[in-house]
Parts: structure tokens; C-alpha cells; sequence
């Protein structure tokens, strides 16, 4: 088996993609820009070439003028970058959970010609690891009939199952850069309110799944004099580092890879992934491992906070488009919500300020016209904002609005405690 990798300059490496193929893109810090890019100036000599990813960062030309001529983007989730695309006759969105995109790959429901993605460079055995995204990147580069990656010194090494030998790679094209880096922002005095609810129902012992933003931050602020907690996530930030450091996160009382931080995918700082880098106590899976119901449930104490756009009367959860306009995606919230109510002693949590940026309240009496519900009424159970939390799960759908209406904002309780009297009361 060759340890080397054939190197090829950028051009030659895109001269690959023909009309009509389909290409899949490796996403968040890992984007392989350059690819990408110097793909997008073939524009005029390619059409029909079908783009699939979660969400990558940095310019997507691929769905802008003059560019999308030549592509069409089917996206699994929908990042800042592409959403205007998406929401217009220029790309699509396909719902699904992030535990199951890889059937699709694994399936050929949705063959793959090609697959772009950025690599560290080989060790001596011949392996090159694909960093700090491993998500749907992993059954992407097993079934693609082509692999190309930017071969990067300043990629992480991951541990994990991250990794593709470099015969698996048909051609590579050597670059030296940063990878996408997110600083994280203070949490404003509403979000540390949250993060001081969601904190005090965080038990010794939790395993946590979070995402990345504010909310989640302010809850890991709040979390220290915790102990004994355990990380099984789809992805994690900066915000855990502190926790690590002081001996909170040990990872003993888990059940799935005891001691480990288990991940699909890490968006940060270079401090974050520098700690990362060559650390055998974060194991990076694909989703398809770290989204698994089944998986993510024998873990105890399972505590997953997500994140919603707006919440009805009833407890429907839309967390992923404003109306009908496709604002992210379904992702990973409705596998750890499911996780989390399965596991002994687990709890779901669904956490959000109670207003919007405009001052809207986002505890509604039914969603906007075209919502999507991410998660459904009958999985959700702890909802949390500034004003406390409530447990809905065994309440009724009077009980469950009266609940939600003790935590929205007061200038938005009269109006919702009128449309409770006219929905339920009103015969």
C-alpha cells in the first residue's frame, strides 16, 4: 500500500469534476476553500454539477451569480453562506436528521462522484487525518468513486476515526493556511439568566450534549462547581476548555468510551484546536456513531440543550426555519432530544431567550404559517428562558400553555393568556 500522496496543482485537481456529477464538500472549519473556489471558476465550461454538504464557511460562490450557472446546491443544513441561495430557485434543502445523512451516502441514494476535503498531511504509516470535521465527511470519502483533498500542516490531528490512508486519496494539492477559525462572544446579561436555569438542572455526573453560541457558553459558565461530567456532543467550542482544565469534565461516569470526549465535529479558536491536536482524550466519530438514539441513550444523566426559533402553545419546537423561509436545518437536535429522554435520568432541554432581536415573543400561540417543527410536541420536556424553567412533559395542552406562558416575557403574557382563553376556553 503507497504512503505517498499524488500531488497535482489546484487546477488539476478540479479539471476532475465533470458536467453533470455530484460533488460533496467537507464543512465548517474544514472547508477546502481553495478547491472550492478555483471549482467555481470553471463555471462556464461545466453544467449541472450538483453540489451536497452540511454547511461550510467562507465564500460559497457556488451559489451566487455568475457561478451558479454551472451548480446546483443541495444542502443538508443551511450556514449564513448559502441561505439566500437556498431559499431561492439557485439551491435546495433536504430535511433529515444529522444521524441518518450517511444512508443516503452508504445507500446510494445519493451517489457520490466526488468528494472535496482538506487533510492533515500522512505519518509515516500513510494516514492523513481529516481534522476537526469527521461528521458525514467519513462515509463521503468511503463511497465516493474520487477523493481530492487540500493536504494542510495546520490541520489537527484528530483521534477517532477521522482518518483516510493516503492511497484512498486520488489527488491532493499541498496548501498551507489556517483553518476556519470563530472567536466566541460574551453572553448577554439574558443569556448568562438562561445559562444560570439550564445550569441548575444539570445533575453531577451529566453527560452534555450543546451546541455552539451564547446560550450554550453561558450554561458551561455556569457549571463550576460541578463535577464528574461527561461530554457526548455533536460538536463543541471553546466554552468546554475551562472545564477540562479545572477538572470538571472527566468524562468517568459515562458509559460509551468512558473518559473520553466523544464529537463529530469542533468549531473555535486556535486554542481550541490546538488543544485538540494529537489529544488521545477527544475522540472524534462520524454522525451516523455520535447522533445514534441507541447510542447516545445508555449513557446517564444524557442533558442535551438546543436551541428553538419559536415554540407554540402546545410545545411544537421550530427551530430551523422563520416561516417558510429555511433559516438552518433539522441537524442533530431531535437525536439528542430522543437520546436525552431515553437515557436514566436524562433530560431534554429546549433553550431560548423569550423575545426575539425585535422584541417578539418566541412562546407563540401557533407557529408562523409554513414553519417546520423540528421537534414534535411529544418529545419535548424542559423549556427554558430568562423567566425559569418548565417540565412539559406529562402536562396537558391547557396545562402546557399555561406553563409556557409563566416563562415569556411579561410585556407578551396578556396577549398569549388571551389567546389561551380564546383557543381553549372559548366554546
Amino acid at each position: 500500500m503507497h504512503t505517498h500522496l499524488k500531488i497535482v496543482s489546484v487546477e488539476e485537481a478540479v479539471a476532475q469534476v465533470k458536467s453533470g456529477d455530484r460533488v460533496f464538500f467537507q464543512g465548517a472549519a474544514m472547508t477546502p476553500n481553495l478547491l472550492i473556489d478555483h471549482l467555481c471558476e470553471r463555471y462556464q465550461e461545466l453544467e449541472d454539477v450538483e453540489i451536497v454538504q452540511i454547511h461550510t464557511d467562507g465564500e460559497a460562490k457556488y451559489i451566487q451569480e455568475p457561478y451558479n450557472k454551472a451548480f446546483k446546491l443541495y444542502s443538508f443544513f443551511v450556514g449564513s453562506n448559502v441561505r439566500k441561495g437556498v431559499n431561492s430557485d439557485q439551491g435546495d434543502y433536504i430535511p433529515i436528521f444529522l444521524s441518518e445523512i450517511h444512508w443516503l451516502f452508504r445507500r446510494d441514494i445519493l451517489p457520490l462522484d466526488m468528494a472535496f476535503i482538506q487533510v492533515s498531511p500522512p505519518d509515516r504509516h500513510g494516514y492523513c487525518s481529516l481534522g476537526v470535521s469527521v461528521d458525514i465527511t467519513l462515509p463521503a470519502i468511503q463511497k465516493a468513486k474520487k477523493v481530492i483533498a487540500l493536504v494542510n500542516p495546520r490541520v489537527p490531528r484528530t483521534h477517532g476515526d477521522g482518518i483516510i490512508h493516503a492511497s484512498q486519496i486520488d489527488c491532493a494539492v499541498s496548501y498551507e493556511g489556517s483553518i476556519h477559525e470563530t472567536e466566541s462572544t460574551q453572553p448577554s446579561e439574558i443569556e448568562h439568566q438562561i445559562g444560570k436555569h439550564v445550569a441548575g438542572l444539570i445533575e453531577d455526573g451529566a453527560t452534555l450534549q450543546m451546541g455552539i453560541g451564547n446560550i450554550p457558553n453561558a450554561v458551561l459558565h455556569n457549571l463550576g462547581n460541578h463535577k464528574r461530567l461527561g461530554i457526548h456532543t455533536e460538536m463543541f467550542s471553546d466554552g468546554l476548555l475551562p472545564l477540562i482544565e479545572k477538572g470538571i469534565v472527566t468524562g468517568e461516569e459515562k458509559e460509551i468510551k468512558t473518559g473520553k470526549i466523544v464529537t463529530t465535529f469542533a468549531v473555535g479558536s486556535r486554542k481550541l484546536y490546538d488543544f485538540i491536536d494529537d489529544n488521545p482524550l477527544v475522540h472524534f466519530k462520524e454522525a451516523g456513531y455520535t447522533n445514534d438514539t441507541s447510542i447516545i441513550k445508555l449513557n446517564p444523566k444524557v442533558t442535551a440543550i438546543n436551541s428553538a426559533i419559536e415554540i407554540d402553545f402546545t410545545g411544537q419546537v421550530c427551530a430551523d426555519t422563520i416561516g417558510d423561509y429555511q433559516y438552518s436545518g433539522v441537524g442533530g437536535q431531535m437525536d439528542f432530544i430522543r437520546g436525552a429522554s431515553l437515557s436514566e435520568g436524562g433530560k431534554p432541554i429546549i433553550a431560548m431567550p423569550s423575545t426575539t432581536k425585535k422584541g417578539l415573543s418566541k412562546i407563540v400561540p401557533h407557529l408562523k404559517f409554513g414553519a417546520g417543527v423540528t421537534t414534535t410536541r411529544a418529545h419535548v420536556h424542559y423549556v427554558a428562558t430568562e423567566y425559569g424553567v418548565v417540565n412539559l412533559f406529562g402536562k396537558s395542552l391547557k396545562q402546557r400553555a399555561k406553563e409556557l406562558i409563566s416563562i415569556a416575557h411579561p410585556d407578551h403574557r396578556e396577549h398569549l393568556e388571551k389567546a389561551l382563553w380564546e383557543r381553549f376556553y372559548k366554546s
